[in-house]
């Protein structure tokens, strides 16, 4: 029995969820190496996301409301010839 507890140990600790080792707090430190380089380059990665995730909300809602549009042209002059075959009948 010792042998399964044993080996059940790492096991057990490799599935424990863990705290990162790493933070932002890490920057300040490395402010006087060349790694203030990869934080402006993730800074701008984020800024570029944002815009592009941003500016296809944008498209979205404008096609979105031509498709709107084009449904209630479409819904009236249903209704226009709905009513001109009654007004012939």
């Amino acid at each position: 029995m010792p042998i399964r507890f044993a080996a059940a140990g790492p096991v057990l600790l490799a599935l424990l969820p863990l705290p990162a080792a790493a933070h932002p707090g890490h920057l300040a430190e490395a402010a006087g190496h060349a790694h203030w380089l990869g934080a402006a380059a993730l800074g701008a990665a984020l800024a570029i996301a944002a815009w592009q995730l941003l500016r296809g909300v944008k498209a979205k809602s404008e096609e979105d409301k031509a498709q709107a549009e084009g449904e209630e042209a479409e819904e009236a002059s249903d209704d226009a010839e709905a009513e001109g075959e009654l007004q012939k009948a």
